[in-house]
């Protein structure tokens, strides 16, 4: 393992969203690739071909282009160990499927969906409430351990249908080294025969994955959790076929934990966050599940809580950029147990980093939100610098719409119950002799238009403090924003007398 080039691969299958937890898989196996100038794969594992849905491959690689995670070798891009999706590989499988039967390690199985069922109700009892296609039913079922050659050969030739499945020894102890969890051992007498070739042809994820690991030279798998409990079978697949010296290091990652166990995408829709990277649309159902892009975060902002949800570097530093990221991730330090998401910390994140950015990194993102509003930017120069002046105030990228859209068109509302309470005649007559001070000023700059509006409620005996959310909300719609004399000097002397005119017979009426 140690002169093998470092190749490591994420294997989705095309059948839906793209979950936050297959995003953080394809991270780590990503950081620790860079890290290590290896190699990083995608590989689409669609063998199930009746959960395959249409559009969804194309989905997962605009998911990864948009959290900058780019494959070295994909079904996009091919290198020398194509192809890259399993579909295409099918005849392949059946060559490895025959190897196992002729090792003893695997037989044919030409039970009926009824024979099946059937199986689970005849031997079901309190112990074994849940009977499975195992050592203890096998020699009960209609397969070529049970078959003679002859009758099996017959079967094969009149194309009935069969499985493969692996035929799991009695009672071996099968371990091996997680480079997260440590030393895993498992009993065999506990795992099922599981089907490694479908009746179509195709293999399951346990007999394709392992052909295709050896094949595409994967020296590490990192995966979720949940299949660690496969690890047993695809161990003896190893050993069977190619012999345990090629075997991948395996990383089963901890689950990331929603309110009540694994997160779901039924946990977004009921507690109002994204699961998914980007929103997807069930093509059957027409079901909206949100995704973190349209809800509003950086690429950057996801790609830091995703790394730091189950991994640290063992300092307070929760901030990280990608190359931080890259020179600092290790598996040692991924945790052993769940990560809980949390959506607040999440906002927090992307807070941060919009603070972060500079205006230049935000502009294209928040141009498009204004762009979407019927806002059409052309001044860059002037449009980052109102970026810059509200970024602080911004959580979620749509949050710009609100904080700064007043500074390119007029408010369409005004807050009047935060005026109209304290609304005086001395207020509103300070209003219209301030448009007239405004009309006769030479230069429209900050400090003079703060200077007349401050000489100006010296002289009526007002206090500026009492003036200025009354000018604020003429100007904004409402109680927020920037120095408000910035926001003046920013819109120009005709759109703020404008604008105070408007509120003034709003407010008056």
């Amino acid at each position: 393992m140690k002169d093998r080039k470092i190749r490591v691969r994420f294997a989705p299958s095309p059948t839906g969203g793209l979950h936050l937890g297959g995003v953080r898989t394809v991270l780590y196996n990503y950081l620790f690739a860079r890290q290590q100038q290896g190699t990083f794969i995608v590989r689409i594992e669609d063998t199930d071909q009746s959960r395959y849905v249409p559009g969804a491959e194309d989905y997962i690689f605009k998911c990864l282009a948009w959290c900058g995670l780019l494959p070295d070798e994909s079904p996009l891009h091919p290198g020398d160990y194509g192809p890259y999706r399993q579909s295409e590989r099918k005849p392949l499988y059946l060559t490895y499927a025959e190897q196992l039967i002729a090792s003893k390690n695997a037989y044919y199985a030409f039970d009926t969906a009824e024979e099946l069922e059937q199986m689970r109700n005849n031997f079901k009892t309190e112990e074994n409430p849940s009977p499975q296609y195992d050592r203890h039913t096998r020699m009960k079922m209609k397969n070529s351990l049970v078959l003679s050659e002859a009758e099996t050969q017959r079967l094969i030739q009149l194309n009935t249908p069969y499985v493969i499945r692996i035929k799991m020894p009695e009672n071996e102890t099968i371990s091996f080294t997680d480079m997260v969890h440590g030393e895993v051992t498992f009993n065999s007498s506990l795992v099922d025969d599981k089907v490694l070739l479908k009746a179509d042809g195709m293999p399951t994820y346990h007999l394709a994955v392992v052909v295709d690991d050896f094949l595409m030279k994967i020296t590490h798998a990192f995966r979720g959790e949940e299949w660690l409990s496969s690890a047993p079978v695809h161990i003896l697949l190893w050993k069977y076929l190619f012999g345990l010296e090629w075997m991948p290091q395996w990383a089963h990652l901890p689950l990331i934990l929603g309110p009540h166990g694994k997160l779901s995408k039924r946990d977004g829709a009921k507690y109002g966050f994204p699961v998914f990277a980007m929103n997807w649309t069930d093509p059957k159902t027409h079901e909206l599940t949100e995704g973190f892009y349209e809800k509003g975060f950086l690429p950057e902002a996801f790609i830091n809580l995703l790394a730091v949800l189950g991994w640290n570097d063992g300092t307070e530093q929760e901030l990280f950029n990608m190359n931080e990221l890259i020179a600092k991730f290790s598996l040692d330090r991924v945790h052993t147990s769940g990560a809980k998401f949390d959506f607040e910390k999440a906002k927090w994140f992307n807070q941060e980093w919009i603070k972060k950015l500079p205006a230049s990194q935000l502009r294209a993102p928040v141009k498009q939100i204004f762009e979407k509003k019927g806002i059409h930017i052309k001044d860059d120069p002037a449009f980052d610098s109102i970026v810059e002046l509200v970024k602080d105030r911004c959580t979620l990228l749509p949050d710009f719409y609100t904080q700064a859209s007043y500074f390119f068109k007029t408010p369409e509302h005004w807050d009047e119950a935060a005026v109209k309470p304290k609304w005086t005649v001395e207020k509103n007559r300070f209003f219209y002799e301030l448009i007239e001070k405004m009309n006769e000023l030479p230069h429209w700059e900050l400090h003079e238009i703060e200077n007349i509006f401050k000489l100006l409620a010296a002289e009526k005996n007002i206090k500026a403090g009492e003036l200025l959310l009354p000018f604020r909300v003429m100007l904004v719609g409402g109680k927020f924003g920037p120095a408000v004399f910035l926001i003046a000097e920013k819109i120009g002397k005709p759109e703020t007398i404008n604008r105070v005119s408007t509120a003034l017979n709003i407010f008056n009426a």
